[in-house]
């Protein structure tokens, strides 16, 4: 499931319409491999003035509004090549250009991989990347019981 977690100050996406405007655009990138649209979480965090601090100096003093997101993939893990992750964080960058960039907003984010043996939808192990399963997932846009979805417990 790709994660992201959007901490922003107060005067920074501030309205429904900013908020959903960029989940949507998150949710696209990953629907257009192949991945269920309700895999995507958004969470927008707004940080009350003097809580961040960036360089030892407090988000009140900073202009542009500054930024953090914290990504977490979990669905699809990228092969350890440079060329790949390159190509992936360009992709991140194409979308937080008009929600962030085009903003003058400073920004950071970082992308970490969550082994994804350690991850469930309403206790269902997820299915496998394009598999057949994941299409009918994808197709009914929630989790549906396959045939490996519950493995043998291991006491």
């Amino acid at each position: 499931m790709p994660l992201w977690q959007i901490y922003h100050p107060v005067g920074t996406f501030e309205d429904d319409t900013s908020k959903q405007a960029f989940a949507k655009t998150i949710t696209q990138m990953y629907t257009n491999v192949g991945l269920p649209s309700f895999y995507v979480v958004v969470h927008f965090h707004k940080q009350d003035p003097g809580t961040t601090f960036v360089g030892g100096i407090s988000d009140t003093s900073n202009k542009p509004p500054f930024i953090r997101m914290v990504i977490t993939h979990i669905a699809i893990h990228l092969p350890d090549e440079d060329a790949m992750y390159l190509r992936s964080t360009s992709k991140i960058d194409q979308v937080i250009k008009p929600h962030v960039a085009d903003k003058g907003y400073d920004f950071e984010y970082h992308v970490d991989q969550t082994d994804r043996r350690l991850w469930k939808i309403n206790s269902l192990i997820p299915p496998p990347h394009k598999s057949d399963a994941e299409k009918l997932w994808v197709k009914e846009n929630r989790p549906v019981m396959y045939d490996e979805a519950l493995p043998a417990s291991h006491d």
